[in-house]
């Protein structure tokens, strides 16, 4: 119990730090991530990866960069990148999933073409779990199917068919969870999609 006490202390620390990957894996660390051997298998390719991103870089991209998309998603929406400090190295690699899960959810919303409304984090969701990333994800986009549409009537129709696009990128695109989208900044946005049997984005005018 002392030692739950403890790692949760630590996870509030690191809440409101410059590292939120340190959050992220930490609150995996005391609550848990499950997921299947297979998997586990396929995310032995990014075990201990985890290169700090660095926005501003990223912004001086040239337009249509995969980098430079990424950098406008997370400062139009005011987020942050989830970097992990060398202090808990060991605990990132214990926890592959978590911290690659948490890590690349903004940039599968940037590949995936889903905004940060409720509509975009369903079609986010249900493509992780199309891809069979976790079953603690599937628990997840049942309450989500029931609870977006509360929280955001307006979205009604959006919420569903964004939950039905999600599921068909799932199952057409590659397994991103284990891409090392970090080595990928400079490449175009449109190669790096077909690259991983990723469909075009529409641009809504």
């Amino acid at each position: 119990m002392f030692n739950k006490l403890k790692q949760l202390k630590a996870i509030l620390a690191d809440k409101d730090s410059e590292n939120l990957g340190d959050f992220a894996i930490l609150k995996s660390e005391l609550f848990g991530a499950k997921f299947s051997p297979e998997v586990a298998s396929k995310l032995q390719e990014v075990r201990g990866y985890h290169p700090p991103i660095d926005l501003e870089k990223l912004s001086q991209y040239p337009q249509g960069s995969f980098g430079r998309e990424y950098a406008d998603h997370m400062k139009v929406n005011s987020l942050k990148p989830f970097n992990v400090s060398s202090e808990l190295e060991d605990v990132a690699r214990r926890n592959v999933f978590a911290l690659r899960y948490v890590i690349t959810h903004d940039i599968f919303h940037v590949l995936l073409g889903f905004d940060t409304s409720y509509a975009g984090e369903i079609g986010v969701l249900a493509f992780a779990v199309e891809q069979n990333y976790s079953p603690s994800l599937k628990i997840g986009l049942w309450i989500a199917k029931w609870l977006y549409p509360i929280l955001a009537p307006q979205q009604f129709k959006e919420i569903f068919s964004n939950l039905h696009k999600g599921r068909k990128l799932g199952r057409t695109a590659e397994f991103l969870l284990s891409y090392r989208f970090e080595e990928h900044w400079e490449d175009a946005i449109t190669d790096l999609r077909k690259r991983l049997s990723l469909p075009p984005v529409k641009i809504n005018s």
